[in-house]
């Protein structure tokens, strides 16, 4: 008989270790039958995520550990721990660690999911691949990730 639930133990679930950050995908796209993602993303002192937008999906965002600088729709908002960040589609944002902090750890909810999807597509990549714009920007558009930049320069965080 096939579980009607998933369980993930700490540190478990599929996992992707990046030079920025190690992401652990706690409920996947196929859990939750394609309705949202739940990852735990730990983030490293080069953690930058540029500006960007999603059309069709909002993510979630809520601190456990550390403090990150979010640009979200030309503001810039300090989240702690226990602060919760919901960005629904067409939001322009990006993210950073906030000055006085090396290191991060957030949860994300995607919704619908498909991020675990990316990242797994991502993860199979080889250096050939990773280095090539056009197969960069194809993966971006098939998960709904509009790039459009660097992380915006900041002046101060409120």
């Amino acid at each position: 008989m096939t579980k009607r639930y998933s369980f993930v133990s700490p540190l478990g679930g599929p996992d992707y270790e990046w030079s920025a950050d190690h992401t652990y995908v706690k409920v996947s796209a196929h859990d939750s039958d394609g309705q949202f993602t739940l990852m735990e993303d730990n983030l490293k002192s080069t953690f930058a995520l540029g500006l960007h937008r999603h059309d069709r999906h909002a993510e979630t965002f809520y601190i456990l550990d550390g403090s990150l600088d979010f640009h979200v729709d030309g503001d810039w908002i300090t989240a702690k721990p226990g602060s919760c960040l919901h960005i629904p589609p067409g939001v322009p944002h990006a993210c950073v660690l906030s000055a006085a902090h090396t290191s991060a750890r957030m949860l994300m909810i995607f919704q619908p999911a498909g991020f675990d999807l990316y990242l797994a597509e991502l993860a199979g990549m080889d250096a050939d691949d990773l280095n090539d714009p056009q197969k960069m920007a194809d993966l971006a558009l098939k998960y709904d990730i509009i790039n459009l930049g660097d992380v915006p320069p900041r002046n101060q965080a409120s």
